[in-house]
């Protein structure tokens, strides 16, 4: 059997390495145009439920991932200048270069052919194979190969984000709110090596407008947002890679397979940032696809359609939430009306699936401040 995957990013190459661990025989090689030591973006963030998952379906990988991991039990929202900390919403974070590197050593130590700086102009350039794996991200060559007949559907949020980097160390992952003449802005950030965060700034388009964000350069934007963010960044600045302003598309796709190419990961559909989970469906992806293999064999047709069946659902549930979460960002200036404690319960359920009930069991310290301000005891 010979499987041909296009795109090293965690999902292409967490693939790559459980199908070759399970069929030591098979052939598995991977088609990346960029260069080994190249990513884009900084780090990214696993939820407690998302390393749960890891740990339940491929505990060897979970085992060696689980120590380089940056980890911390709350999450902090910072409305006004004051800290309102989430008990028992943790969260792990690693850098995605490092993440990738790591893949890598497991890919290459398992027997995995990686063909870096390879550019595929078309699925013409492949040679023939058993399996096609579209694992190629947002602009992916497979799916734009067969455009019709995965039939993608594309919506544009309207708010504008800007992916940077910091030297500051956070102690947990926070969401900073702060405003000014211009407008309103949000920071998500958080620590994801021993020297370095991840820094995403999102504004309304209304802000960004006003702002004259549309028209600087680079440098005077990154600048911008360092002043508007410096009673966050401690002194320090914000360090770019292509952080450019950006709409977040929410990209699906009517089908998942077409013959023997399928797609996963953000080829197959985003997930806003917000949520946290767009690794975390990566790599459920692939664990699931190994797994639809494990079943049924060499039957391509078999584990596609095993693939789907058992994915598609879960996903549909989660891309609802991640939907809720982006759309309460798409209102964030009426968001900034609220007190701090009320803007922290109003983001925890946002997504319409957390009630008060759960919040309770997960974050009693929390809910016991949100219960004293509905009694208006502070507490």
């Amino acid at each position: 059997m010979q499987h041909n995957v296009i795109g090293a990013g965690p999902a292409g190459l967490l693939l790559s390495l459980l199908i070759k661990r399970r069929f030591p025989n098979w052939s598995v090689r991977v088609y990346e145009q960029n260069p080994p030591d190249t990513t884009f973006g900084f780090g990214v963030v696993f939820s407690r439920g998302a390393l749960e998952f890891l740990e339940r379906d491929v505990p060897d990988f979970h085992a060696q991932l689980a120590p380089r991991l940056e980890s911390w039990p709350i999450q902090r929202i910072v409305h006004r200048d004051e800290r309102i900390d989430i008990d028992g919403n943790g969260f792990s974070a690693i850098g995605r270069l490092q993440l990738n590197q790591f893949l890598q050593e497991l890919c290459r130590a398992a027997g995995v052919s990686i063909d870096y700086e390879h550019t595929v102009g078309s699925l013409n350039d492949l040679p023939e194979c058993d399996l096609l794996v579209g694992a190629d991200g947002l602009n992916s060559l497979v799916r734009r190969d067969l455009e019709k007949e995965f039939a993608p559907q594309v919506d544009w949020l309207t708010n504008r984000f800007a992916w940077y980097g910091t030297r500051q160390l956070f102690d947990c992952l926070t969401l900073t709110f702060r405003a000014n003449e211009h407008g309103t802005f949000v920071a998500h950030h958080y620590r994801h090596s021993s020297t370095m965060s991840t820094f995403i700034i999102e504004c309304d388009a209304a802000t960004w407008l006003h702002a004259g964000l549309d028209r600087m350069s680079d440098e005077a934007s990154r600048a911008y947002c360092e002043r508007v963010f410096a009673p966050d960044l401690g002194g320090h600045s914000l360090v770019s890679n292509k952080s450019v302003w950006r709409q977040f598309p929410l990209l699906t796709n009517r089908r998942w397979s077409v013959g023997n190419k399928v797609l996963i990961g953000d080829a197959l559909r985003t997930v806003h940032f917000s949520i946290g989970s767009g690794t975390r469906l990566a790599f459920e992806d692939a664990i699931a696809l190994d797994r639809a293999f494990g079943e049924a064999g060499n039957d391509v047709s078999q584990a596609l359609a095993a693939f789907e069946r058992e994915r598609r659902p879960v996903v549909e549930k989660l891309l609802a939430a991640a939907n809720a979460s982006s759309f309460w960002y798409e209102r964030l200036p009426e968001k900034m009306s609220l007190k701090p404690w009320a803007l922290a319960y109003d983001y925890m359920t946002r997504s319409g699936r957390m009630t008060d009930e759960r919040l309770r069991e997960l974050s009693p310290r929390f809910m016991a401040r949100v219960d004293g301000e509905r009694r208006g005891v502070a507490s």
